[in-house]
């Protein structure tokens, strides 16, 4: 039975947090330190004909100017991901070409923030403005070329077509698609739009630097990815791996925003150069602007089904903004496929086909759900297309078309998930349990039937209720690892080393958990050290769902071998067989011992001075790697109860229900809290969230107030469950759990919605003035501006 996993302990770094005692970037400050403030481009798409920063180099505290002029322009990708990155290489940190508006022109560094702000008004840019390209959908074969013989390269052999303005395609054909939609009962074809999103960190992107008192360049950052950020550091400011070490403190939240490496080289290059500390931080229009958002999407389905609702053929075809430069442009793409296909795992004939194109529009990069929530808006609909129209319950539906445990699909293989040429088994699902513990919660088959006529009422205020069901992954297979190192301490208490970034999820105190329930010690006796490339072991970072299954399973494989030692030493001291010993309440102890036996026992304390000053002197310390063959997915079912007002086009969520399988959860009030935190991102993107434009390309909402997003105060009722199963693959049965719960408000809302109207959403956000539209049966856009 489990002692400290499956139990909900208390964050071991929360009362720190709460007090104030815990320090993030902008906390950090150093004497002598110099500030930097960062021109932005004006122009979506403009060729820099002459930057002249006499002015600002003239004024009294500006101490350096960087910019195309002394940087050596040098091709990279700032996605944080594993090396080889799958995104191309077509960025530069300061380049002649501007390609958004928010692009990089120059920095100065400064006495004061002050000094360095006014500085910016003194530089002179003399630009050539270009013929922007701001429509997605015209991209591909654009006379407008957005990288145009820029020397552009991905790393890999990947599809990569600059001069069409392609960032990336996939594609991924199973039977005979054609053949069969030609031959299906029924036919359906429909497409959706999703908008850009900013993913509202409460803390801004920042990064400090120093040099430490043998010269080594140290880098303080709000960054999910301290080893990727090392790496790529030192290949656009030219310096030494050896020479860096990259810390990451505390974060005010990440959501995939702060896996890209940004501010990094250029507080990198300032020290560097005029060996002072300096400091970064956007303000919050600079992180709307500048950074990285969610990917605008369009999504087409075509489906071919027969009367009893079983399909034969589906495709998915995926078009992705991918802005400005390639960030995550494929990984992003081929999840729209890989995290959505497989979960009705038996149409026989399926077809992906996807591309990401370039526009002079803000960069697209890692967002919390990565793909999948861009596809499931219209898959969660196109599904609930075809029970309406075959006369099947939805939740029944899934239940009997779902991928079960023992099962595959041929979409892992093609899109990437498992070993190449085998496709990866599902070990775990508690989805059906999911689905009827939902259906009960919300009241679904009551509620069914009492809005069974709202779409053809005339009264102002309808109500309706959908749902979705939903799968993610849990890491990357077989590309990304993550390591941990423990050694044993005189009082019986253990130090924890591990690369993982806690993003404030509670990551340091799930691991803390995952050791204590294998060396049966109290989680106050786990000390934890992460994120820190001089002294915590390499990891890749936090995403793509892995910090609890990949980074847990390397600390549980590292406590299992320092329980190994402990037995050594135990058996040693208490001359015993090591078979016959286990860990019980930080003592050694002899197993099931006869009825008046006295135990015999020794601390983990007196084990570990035994080791150090006694007898067969030596750490007791271990490290362990872990890279899994599998991303085994959590699955969920979202049900959502709406009441729309017909006058106002305002959709009211009065109830809201996730079913959440994420196989054993470690720490249950983390992971529940998790899923609630999602579920708010999907509200707020499905109801509020996007991005406007001038028709010069400029951003029109670039702050909290103008952007519109969900406040406490517009929180509905949300009521989160686990359905635990056991993943085999994952330490004490844990799966992913952070990324899939944002899937499922977009589809499941739309759904609810047309329960209520008997009207369909096509595109996101479900403004007033769009669901009014659409009540009013006006034509949809081509596509949204």
């Amino acid at each position: 039975m489990s002692k400290y996993v499956n139990t909900s302990v208390e964050k071991v770094d929360g009362l720190a947090l709460v007090t104030g005692e815990e320090y993030y970037t902008n906390d950090f400050t150093f004497d002598g330190m110099l500030h930097i403030s960062v021109l932005h481009s004006p122009y979506p798409y403009a060729v820099i004909e002459e930057i002249d920063d006499s002015g600002a180099k003239a004024m009294e505290g500006v101490v350096e100017v960087l910019s195309f002029k002394n940087v050596r322009e040098i091709l990279y990708t700032t996605a944080g991901q594993g090396y080889p990155e799958p995104s191309p290489y077509d960025t530069v940190l300061f380049g002649k070409v501007m390609r958004f508006v928010g692009d990089n022109v120059c920095a100065v560094a400064a006495e004061t923030k002050e000094i360095a702000d006014l500085a910016l008004k003194k530089i002179k840019v003399r630009y050539k403005q270009l013929k922007p390209l701001l429509d997605f959908e015209a991209s591909e074969g654009s006379p407008t070329i957005v990288h145009d013989k820029d020397g552009s390269f991905p790393k890999i052999p990947v599809f990569h077509d600059p001069a069409k303005n392609i960032a990336a395609k996939v594609e991924a054909d199973i039977g005979q698609f054609d053949n069969a939609l030609e031959h299906s009962e029924h036919r359906l074809d429909h497409t959706f739009y999703v908008p850009y999103a900013s993913h509202c960190a409460m803390e801004p992107h920042g990064a400090v630097s120093y040099l430490d008192r043998r010269g080594r360049l140290v880098i303080i950052s709000a960054t999910q990815v301290p080893f990727h950020v090392r790496r790529i550091v030192s290949a656009v400011a030219e310096i030494p791996v050896s020479k860096i070490r990259v810390i990451k403190p505390r974060i005010g939240g990440g959501f995939g925003g702060k896996q890209e490496v940004l501010l990094e080289p250029i507080v990198a290059l300032v020290t560097w150069r005029t060996k002072r500390p300096a400091k970064l931080v956007y303000s919050r229009k600079e992180v709307f602007v500048s950074t990285r958002t969610r990917h605008q999407y369009r999504t087409r389905f075509r489906a071919g089904f027969n009367r009893d609702g079983s399909i034969e053929a589906l495709h998915l075809d995926a078009l992705e903004n991918s802005g400005a430069y390639g960030s995550h442009a494929l990984t992003v793409l081929a999840n729209a496929g890989s995290k959505t296909l497989p979960l009705l795992n038996k149409i026989p004939n399926l077809r992906f086909t996807g591309k990401g194109v370039y526009t002079n529009l803000p960069v697209g990069g890692a967002y919390r759900g990565y793909g999948a929530t861009e596809s499931y808006f219209g898959y969660g609909q196109v599904i609930d297309m075809i029970c309406e129209e075959t006369h099947n319950d939805i939740v029944e539906y899934y239940k009997k078309w779902s991928i079960k445990s023992g099962e595959t699909s041929p979409i892992f293989r093609a899109l990437g998930e498992g070993k190449e040429g085998v496709a990866m088994n599902v070990t775990s699902t508690s989805l059906n349990e999911c689905l009827d513990l939902g259906a009960r919660l919300s009241g679904w088959y009551e509620k069914r039937k009492q809005y069974a006529h709202s779409a053809a009422s005339e009264e102002r205020f309808r109500r309706g209720i959908g749902m979705a069901a939903l799968m993610q992954g849990s890491a990357i297979p077989e590309i990304d690892m993550a390591s941990a190192y423990m050694k044993m301490n005189d009082d019986g208490s253990f130090n924890l080393l591990v690369g993982a970034t806690d993003l404030g999820t509670g990551s340091d105190t799930v691991l803390a958990q995952i050791a204590s329930e294998v060396l049966d010690t109290p989680v106050e006796k786990i000390i934890v050290t992460s994120s820190d490339t001089d002294h915590t072991p390499f990891d890749k970072g936090a995403y793509a769902s892995s910090t609890t299954y990949l980074s847990g399973h390397a600390v549980k494989k590292c406590a299992e071998e320092i329980k190994r030692q402990i037995l050594v030493v135990g058996a040693d001291i208490l001359e015993l067989p090591v078979g016959e010993l286990e860990i019980e309440d930080g003592r050694v102890v002899k197993k099931n011992p006869g009825r008046n036996e006295e135990v015999p026992a020794v601390s983990l304390a007196e084990i570990c001075q035994s080791s150090l000053y006694q007898k067969r002197q030596a750490q007791i310390q271990a490290t362990a790697s872990h890279v899994s063959p599998k991303s085994p997915p959590p699955f969920a079912a979202h049900f959502v109860e709406v009441e729309v007002d017909t006058a106002t086009g305002v959709i009211k969520l009065l109830n809201y229900v996730a079913t959440v399988d994420c196989g054993t959860p470690i720490n249950p009030t983390l992971a529940e809290g998790q899923a609630q935190g999602a579920i708010v991102n999907g509200i707020s993107y499905a109801l509020f969230e996007d991005y406007h434009f001038s028709p010069q390309g400029i951003l029109l909402n670039d702050t909290f107030g103008k952007y519109g997003m969900l406040t406490a105060c517009d929180i509905p009722p949300i009521t989160v469950k686990l359905v635990a199963s056991y993943e085999e693959s994952g330490p004490f049965g844990a799966k992913s759990v952070s990324e899939i719960n944002i899937n499922g408000a977009l589809p499941a809302i739309a759904n609810a919605f047309h329960h209520a109207t008997g009207k369909r959403l096509f595109r996101a956000p479900f403004t007033p003035e769009y669901v009014l539209s659409v009540l009013e049966g006006k034509k949809e856009r081509r596509s949204p501006k």
